[in-house]
């Protein structure tokens, strides 16, 4: 099946159409005006002579060219003369060929290599991008797209993908090694001495200011003969001591407490990779709580959360978000422009990325213009070619009849001479 081109009806094509109409009535006026001479200087001799010889000339020259140039896209004259038309019927040909020449000739990976080596594509980047309006711009942009597609990502889906995909790979994946090394790093790391200390500043505060809370859940574990007033007492000493305690491992990094829960950690930490009981134990308590009815809608709750935040940041064009990824972006492009190692790898990596994409889609890119071309109507493919350049080629045929009137001219003088 054909399908019609787009020819839009603009200003440009006008202009084509009325310069290759021009260029159509000269070659014609002067097929004429070789005509008018022929007849007018007709069985004469001498100066004449050769004038009716370059009119004859002149005139085999333009017909024969007007003839090569209406064939290429119609029947001249609406005659079906064999080798005419040639756009409308080798159109799919011609789109073939096309295709092969853009690819041997610019998708080759050494091709674009070079030119995007010339391009100094990563300087230009690091240059625009050091413009804080450019970097405001792309930000700007980044947020529009990131929120539209949070926006279009629905909770059912999301939760469908954890309940199915996520979930049971979880159920399936050993926990325990995972586990273990990521504890094990967090202690080399000493990285868990920062919860620590957050967990006993907020214990220290909670005690302090949920006395009677802490004291009655102490008192709730009393025997029901102690007198009410002696376990007052009790209470009220077992909540200062835990003051004091809790105050006591808080402002000191290396207190006993905190020696011993590292030791319990790194103990933790070697038995999830080599103990199987401790394992099995670790096992069980990941497939209670991933199994867990409450576990998914938790989960969709903190997500359900966190995209209404991200989402009033990215619409906040005044945010402290966009202000920072703005000010990210102006100090990475100041960095490339002073970093020529970063330059130089930023530019293979985009060489790499063009070079993968020809290599990998180039056939299939190419084969569009095989695939359009051959889905055009020929008629109004060669209509819309002509009207492109036309033009150029109507010099063909004033060319053909200049200097078919010369070389009839130098003939006619051979002829004579030999005479």
């Amino acid at each position: 099946m054909t399908i019609p081109m787009i020819l839009p009806a603009g200003a440009a094509d006008a202009e084509r159409r009325r310069r290759l109409r021009q260029m159509k009535s000269l070659a014609v006026g002067l097929l004429v005006f070789a005509a008018a001479v022929y007849l007018l200087t007709l069985n004469q001799d001498g100066f004449l002579g050769y004038v009716n010889a370059g009119a004859e000339a002149s005139m085999v020259g333009a017909m024969a060219d007007w003839f090569a140039v209406t064939a290429l896209f119609k029947h001249p004259l609406g005659l079906p003369i064999p080798h005419t038309a040639l756009i409308p019927r080798r159109k799919d040909d011609f789109g073939k060929s096309l295709e092969d020449f853009v690819q041997e000739n610019f998708l080759q990976e050494e091709i674009i290599r070079d030119r995007l080596g010339a391009a100094r594509v990563s300087a230009r980047v690091g240059e625009w991008l050091s413009d804080p309006a450019n970097a405001a711009k792309v930000v700007a942009e980044g947020a529009s797209l990131a929120a539209v597609g949070l926006r279009r990502l629905r909770d059912e889906d999301v939760e469908g993908l954890v309940a199915d995909v996520i979930l049971p790979r979880l159920v399936t994946e050993p926990i325990s090694p995972i586990a273990g090394n990521l504890l094990a790093e967090v202690l080399r790391d000493d990285a868990h001495h920062g919860l620590v200390d957050l967990a006993l500043e907020e214990g220290y505060h909670w005690l302090v200011h949920n006395q009677e809370t802490f004291t009655s859940v102490i008192g709730e574990r009393a025997p029901r003969w102690v007198p009410e007033r002696l376990n007052e007492l009790v209470t009220d000493r077992v909540h200062l001591e835990a003051v004091h305690w809790v105050a006591d491992i808080r402002a000191d990094p290396n207190h006993r407490a905190r020696a011993a829960l590292d030791s319990l950690l790194a103990q933790l930490a070697q038995d999830l990779l080599t103990n199987p009981p401790t394992q099995e134990r670790a096992e069980r308590l990941k497939t209670r709580l991933l199994e867990h009815p409450q576990f998914l809608a938790a989960g969709m709750s903190v997500f359900d959360a966190l995209k209404r935040a991200l989402l009033d940041a990215l619409d906040d064009s005044a945010g402290p978000l966009r202000e920072r990824a703005t000010a990210e972006l102006v100090r990475f492009g100041e960095r490339i422009g002073t970093d020529e190692e970063l330059r130089d790898r930023l530019d293979t990596v985009v060489a790499d990325a063009a070079a993968f994409g020809v290599r990998r889609y180039g056939g299939e890119l190419t084969a569009v213009i095989t695939h359009t071309v051959a889905r055009w109507d020929g008629r109004e493919a060669a209509a819309r070619i002509e009207l492109q350049v036309g033009r150029d080629l109507q010099f063909i045929r004033i060319n053909g009849t200049i200097v078919g009137g010369l070389v009839g001219v130098l003939i006619h003088a051979i002829s004579l001479a030999v005479n």
